[in-house]
């Protein structure tokens, strides 16, 4: 097929160079976006009078059988084409003539994939946010429902002092709240229009780029036409943010697997978002978690594609530029993918409260209250550490919990205990009685929990 770009070459490009060069089998991605784009583009054409009104209508038609039958699996998307934006251009000649020749005046590819790639780009942040408010709701259901679910609080992976699941649960649902903001602001940064910077120059033609950025959406036109056609910073802001959502989603699955282990046994994971062994029948494996986790690293392989590659280009277009596409769409697939799959598991996963609570009181995680309660009997603070120190030894000893010693064992160890002691360390009133916004207590998660859907609705 001749080239759109042909005229100034007088032999045929080497096959190998071509098909190097070449971007069809990967930027056909952004043939919604191309076609959109290209609406845009030649109503405004027509407004400034660069084209007649009949010759935007014939176009305007002529792209909207080429999006019917792309769409309808009639008309395919081939090598045959460098990239969808000849496969557009070509097939709108080839159904309307000489009309279809006008559609790329007063545009280069340079401002056309610019435009394209933002496009695409803008929708994926709107639809990761989306997700991500799915899975903040699916979390802070389990946060109503788990609020007096005591559980042990973790530092180094050893128990430390009792929380409840919807204390643990809420410290998740702030991380995605600040994904979810951080897309907000990354889709007000990038809100603006390339197209009509041309190939870096803008153009002699008297462009309303105004009324094409409102046309999509935009808030107006970039104000640079070399930035506009060579800016990736919004990618590389997307793509970070995926790395940071991603990494949340890889800690929450590490906890999950953990959880699911056979030594915690604190949930279950539902049949439908497990798999078994091909040798051990005993086994239900978590693999949705570990897959979430295990893909964390190509995601960051995206955005340090893109940063390296950025890293030496002088403005403005470079052919580099192409390979901001391969990577990036992969990984906004992968991330909205391990986002709604894990929310599915999370939203049919079962806890074992009875589990998480004697795991907590097992644990040793009211040895701090039981410090704090001969404090306030009047023992200095460092003394009083040395004797709950001096009972937690006793009682792996015994092989029992602080809450299972007698008054007179406890006073064998130090005369200040007294028979309140044992209402002191309860794991109620451990977890309720730290009140502070953020704790964990009842009435403080109540008022956590009201933030929650306020942030949601």
């Amino acid at each position: 097929m001749a080239q759109l770009w042909g005229g100034r070459f007088t032999k045929s490009t080497d096959q190998m160079v071509y098909d190097f060069n070449a971007s069809i089998g990967f930027d056909q991605k952004l043939f919604a976006q191309d076609v959109r784009g290209s609406r845009a583009h030649v109503k405004m054409l027509a407004s400034v009078g660069v084209i007649t009104d009949a010759e935007r209508d014939e176009i305007l038609a002529g792209l909207d059988s080429i999006e019917a039958d792309v769409n309808s699996g009639k008309l395919e998307i081939t090598s045959e084409y460098e990239d969808v934006h000849s496969f557009v251009e070509a097939n709108l000649i080839d159904r309307i003539g000489d009309a279809g020749k006008k559609l790329h005046t007063g545009r280069s590819r340079n401002d056309q994939v610019a435009l394209d790639m933002r496009l695409y780009t803008r929708d994926a942040v709107e639809t990761t946010a989306e997700d991500l408010k799915h899975l903040l709701g699916t979390i802070c259901g389990i946060m109503e429902e788990h609020i007096d679910t005591i559980m042990p609080g973790f530092t180094h992976l050893q128990k430390a002092q009792p929380i409840t699941l919807a204390h643990h649960m809420g410290a998740y649902f702030e991380m995605f709240k600040r994904d979810v903001l951080r897309l907000n602001d990354i889709r007000e940064r990038m809100n603006y229009c390339p197209l009509g910077s041309g190939a870096l120059a803008g153009t002699t033609y008297p462009l309303d780029r105004n009324m094409t950025a409102q046309l999509l959406d935009f808030y107006g036109p970039t104000l640079n036409s070399m930035d506009g056609v060579s800016d990736r910073d919004y990618l590389i802001e997307f793509l970070s943010a995926l790395c940071t959502i991603q990494m949340h989603l890889s800690r929450f699955s590490e906890e999950v697997i953990i959880w699911n282990s056979n030594e915690y046994r604190f949930v279950e994971i539902d049949d439908g978002f497990s798999t078994g062994s091909s040798i051990m029948p005993q086994k239900k494996n978590p693999d949705i978690a570990e897959l979430v986790r295990g893909k964390t690293g190509r995601v960051y392989g995206a955005l340090m594609s893109l940063l390296t590659t950025m890293k030496g280009i002088p403005l403005a277009y470079n052919k580099d530029m192409q390979e901001d596409k391969e990577m990036a769409f992969d990984a906004m697939k992968t991330v909205q993918d391990c986002i709604v799959l894990f929310d599915g598991m999370l939203a049919t996963m079962t806890f074992n409260k009875d589990v998480m609570a004697n795991s907590a009181k097992n644990g040793f995680t009211n040895a701090t209250d039981a410090a704090d309660y001969l404090v306030n009997h009047g023992v200095p603070f460092r003394d009083a550490h040395g004797i709950i120190g001096q009972v937690v030894l006793y009682c792996i000893d015994k092989g029992i919990a602080i809450d299972d010693m007698s008054l007179e064992e406890l006073k064998a160890i130090s005369p200040a205990f007294e028979e309140d002691i044992f209402d002191a360390i309860s794991m109620e009133t451990c977890v309720n009685k730290r009140l502070t916004i953020g704790a964990p207590g009842h009435d403080a998660m109540v008022n956590e929990i009201k933030e929650c859907k306020a942030f949601l609705a």
